[in-house]
């Protein structure tokens, strides 16, 4: 599959987080949800990883890769626990667009740190994701 694919396909799985994040939450502390769901997707991907036999490729991880592997999965925690806790004080059909508002902030991080291009076409459609999800909220 192409990277189109897997992205594609993370926009349905995530969809479905926020449903089923919203069903998991209610009557349970959203830290304790968020936990359980961490433990699931720990399970899932290391069952993974051992199963296509890539931890082997483990001994061979650069400080400097494995530096920004850790900061990336701190700054995933909060956002999960941020996360839980505005599905569980708020409905999904206006938390998930919020949420979603990470990605004009990843073109801009990208642009900022990783030199990716910013076009006039690029800025208009990031707008736009910002005025539809500020929509969501009326």
């Amino acid at each position: 599959m192409r990277w189109l694919s897997y992205a594609l396909l993370s926009a349905v799985f995530a969809g479905a987080t926020a449903i089923l994040g919203k069903l998991g939450v209610a009557g349970i502390p959203s830290n304790l949800a968020t936990a359980v769901r961490t433990v699931v997707i720990l399970v899932f991907a290391w069952a993974i990883v051992v199963a296509r036999g890539e931890h082997r490729a483990l001994s061979g991880v650069e400080p400097r890769t494995l530096l920004f592997l850790v900061l990336s999965g701190v700054t995933t925690g909060l956002s999960w626990l941020a996360y839980f806790r505005a599905l569980q004080l708020g409905p999904a059909s206006r938390v998930a667009p919020i949420d979603k508002l990470s990605l004009p902030f990843v073109m801009l991080l990208s642009w900022l740190f990783l030199g990716e291009v910013m076009t006039a076409k690029s800025m208009v459609g990031a707008g736009l994701m910002v005025v539809g999800a500020l929509l969501t909220l009326r």
